[in-house]
């Protein structure tokens, strides 16, 4: 009896270059993991294909039907015996192909000139060339409808249906070598157990398995496609969404301390703003001191334009913390913005911020700053107060991660820029507490992950979406050197001209000095069709750098203005000098990396200058052209790149061009880069961990997966009625990838 967990082999035979392929590269080791190997695209086997946009060296796979074949005779070389060659011309619904089968002997090529007819047809597979202005395949692989000489190599067209599937496919095994497996294994497969409970698919309408492996196998029709597919996303979104419901009511089960209020510091704070708060800062404030009021934890993700207010509203809600009793962290992802973090909620509080201190304020705290770069003996003083209550606000960056630190009551965790740490990172402040802290993320645009995780129900989400008055638009130019590569030298004159009215400017690049990164930077990648990385098209060599840059623009294009530099690997005093130096008007251009995305607030910077802007990716670069704009100036941002017209770091620059909607950006990127490993720790967006699901593409299903999540916990909340789901879950639940989701 074969099953679905026995060795693929069992329905491959006994072929050992396609046996490794398929199990060591594929990763398909038994019949259920072949079963559940989806195609990628189909083949429609009625009419020919249409062909488009070639190009040399791509792999295709097409129905055609011959129009030409013709059996030559030459010599050959090396022997000097005769040789024959069949040239088989191929015709599309668009160009003809050539291609040659050689031969030793006569009988052979009279056998390739009788199996290719003209008017037979089939599925063509090759890598297209050109050779004297024809298209030809080349080593071409093909399977002929109707083939009288029907073998272990080739099908027969009643075999085949209407639609031939397209597998994801390693070196050395063919579409036809999946399809030929699978199609036995659906003939001696008996039982397959279904995840889904019957009244979950009659409740949505989904296929029992069998028939949507059937159908997504060897379907009839593009609706038997879409249904199969839908069932098959619907079990993968239902599972996740079970362990994710799971994992959220083990987190309330736990609890946590209410943080009600009751001392007077926030009202002080309030009392003392020189402004009123927004409508949506008000009532994005009430949600989160309800959700602090509660006795389990905050998980929510508060979303808001560059320079909407996030950063008071999360004052705020670690200022009720503190009147609670409680202390409150937030992590930021570089000292440059943890020390602006901490200039600025130091300026806001006043003498608020001065607790214990002569001259500080009744309801005063004391507010610390904990870097990594910090010396041995100026951390001692900080992290006693912190150890020991006084400090009831600490501002950091993963130095407050490290286990020396503790806190005496930590209640609330705000992560700043969230798609800057990673799951681990999280989750090892958050455990510093004695009973998890409420937690509340912060981000300008929602990063693939975040979008992701969002769409899954992981995080309550809150949205600010009105810009406090005094915010100036912001204009997006591209500046594509590619085809106006002149157009380089107006860029520094436009520079020039923003100093001479008084502004300031910044300029960024995507590396510090040669092939140095900043770090904890990567360059952009993009990914194919079927999720594999695509490296960019232009070579990483000789990419902007703050130094080179910094130094060719002083003896060139900007000479005679104040220019400066900043990167990471400055000391932690030079960085500080140089930016309280550009916040105090005294330097004219800032030549910096991305240390400048996130937080850093100069009201005279008006313009931004992005050299190589298509190594950012879109998250990045919506960031980053925030930086100006802040003063009620007009901002202008220009992108300049050598990123070729339709190539995907293009398509990028033209979306950020198009809007400064940061939640429409964060669909494009997602759209560009996938969801990363949403139920894992990867933060990079390229390697989805899902396996069918696409979270915009289907959000409807996972919606739905969510609801009957939902109701199954009410009806069952251990799943000890569930069979196979249950198993499904409880497999997830104890896999790698579900320790790091538990932490996120």
């Amino acid at each position: 009896m074969i099953s679905l967990d026995s060795p693929v082999i069992a329905v491959l035979g006994d072929h050992k270059k396609k046996r490794e392929g398929i199990e060591e590269r594929l990763g398909l080791r038994t019949v259920g993991d072949l079963l559940h190997h989806f195609p990628r695209r189909y083949v429609k086997t009625g009419e020919l294909t249409r062909v488009d946009d070639l190009e040399d060296g791509q792999m295709l796979t097409v129905v055609g039907q011959i129009a030409h074949s013709k059996l030559n005779s030459y010599t050959d070389r090396r022997t000097g015996r005769p040789a024959y060659r069949l040239d088989v011309s191929v015709r599309t619904d668009g160009p003809s192909f050539r291609m040659s089968f050689f031969a030793k002997g006569k009988h052979i090529g009279e056998w390739h000139q009788n199996r290719l007819p003209v008017g037979r047809r089939g599925i063509f597979l090759g890598k297209v060339g050109s050779f004297r202005g024809d298209w030809q395949l080349t080593n071409p692989q093909l399977v002929l409808f109707g083939d009288p000489d029907e073998d272990a190599a080739q099908l027969s067209l009643d075999k085949i249906g209407e639609f031939y599937p397209i597998y994801p496919l390693t070196k050395g095994v063919d579409s036809w070598d999946i399809q030929r497996a699978v199609a036995f294994a659906l003939t001696v497969v008996d039982d397959v157990p279904d995840l889904i409970p019957e009244a979950v698919r009659e409740e949505y309408g989904l296929l029992d398995v069998r028939t949507a492996l059937e159908r997504i196998h060897n379907p009839h029709d593009y609706g038997e496609i879409s249904a199969a597919q839908r069932r098959f996303r619907f079990d993968e979104a239902l599972v996740t969404q079970l362990v994710l419901a799971r994992r959220r009511r083990a987190v309330r089960e736990l609890g946590a301390q209410a943080r009600t209020g009751g001392g007077g510091l926030l009202a002080a704070f309030d009392s003392r703003l020189p402004f009123d708060l927004t409508a949506g800062q008000r009532e994005i404030g009430a949600q989160i001191e309800e959700d602090l009021a509660q006795p389990h934890p905050m998980n929510r993700l508060l979303q808001g334009e560059v320079g909407s207010g996030k950063t008071l509203v999360a004052l705020r809600a670690m200022l009720r913390t503190v009147d609670s009793g409680g202390q409150a962290a937030l992590l930021a992802p570089t000292e440059v913005l943890a020390q602006q973090h901490h200039r600025s909620i130091t300026a806001m509080l006043g003498d608020l911020a001065a607790g214990g201190m002569l001259g500080g304020a009744a309801d005063a705290t004391n507010v610390e700053l904990l870097t990594g770069s910090m010396t041995k003996a100026q951390r001692t003083a900080p992290m006693s107060r912190i150890a020991t209550g006084e400090a009831g606000i600490v501002i950091g960056t993963h130095a407050l991660l490290e286990e020396k630190v503790i806190f005496a009551d930590l209640g609330l965790v705000v992560v700043d820029e969230q798609h800057r740490f990673g799951v681990e990172q999280r989750a090892a402040l958050t455990d510093k507490a004695g009973t998890p802290p409420h937690v509340l993320v912060m981000t300008a645009t929602p990063i693939p992950r975040t979008v992701a995780m969002t769409v899954f129900g992981d995080l309550e989400t809150s949205t600010l979406t009105e810009l406090p008055a005094g915010r100036a638009p912001i204009q997006t130019n591209l500046v594509p050197l590619a085809e106006q590569p002149q157009w380089i030298s107006r860029v520094w004159e436009r520079v020039r001209e923003e100093v001479e009215k008084g502004h300031q400017v910044y300029v960024v690049c995507p590396r510090i000095t040669g092939d140095e990164h900043e770090q904890g930077e990567s360059d952009q990648l993009d990914v194919d069709e079927d999720g594999n990385t695509v490296a960019p098209t232009a070579p990483a060599a000789g990419l902007s750098a703050v130094e080179e840059v910094a130094a060719e623009l002083v003896e060139g294009p900007l000479h005679g203005l104040r220019v400066e530099k900043l990167h990471g690997k400055l000391p932690p005093e030079e960085k500080d000098a140089v930016m309280r130096a550009f916040a105090a008007g005294d330097v004219d251009v800032l030549v910096a990396t991305t240390v400048i995305e996130v937080g850093v607030d100069v009201a005279n910077a008006t313009a931004m200058v992005l050299l190589d802007a298509d190594r950012f990716g879109v998250s990045q670069l919506h960031q980053l052209r925030g930086r100006v704009g802040r003063g009620g100036l007009p901002g202008l941002c220009l992108l300049v790149s050598r990123a070729e017209v339709g190539s995907p770091a293009r398509d990028r620059l033209d979306a950020v061009t198009s809007t400064t909607d940061g939640f429409e950006l964060s669909r494009v990127d997602l759209e560009q880069r996938r969801e990363g490993d949403v139920l894992g720790k990867s933060q990079s967006g390229y390697r989805s961990g899902l396996q069918t699901l696409r979270v915009l593409r289907d959000e409807k299903t996972i919606v739905e997966a969510r609801a009957a999540a939902v109701a199954l916990l009410e009806a069952d909340p251990d799943l000890a009625h569930a069979g196979d789901l249950g198993a499904a879950v409880t497999a997830l639940e104890e896999s790698v990838q579900s320790d790091f989701m538990e932490k996120s």
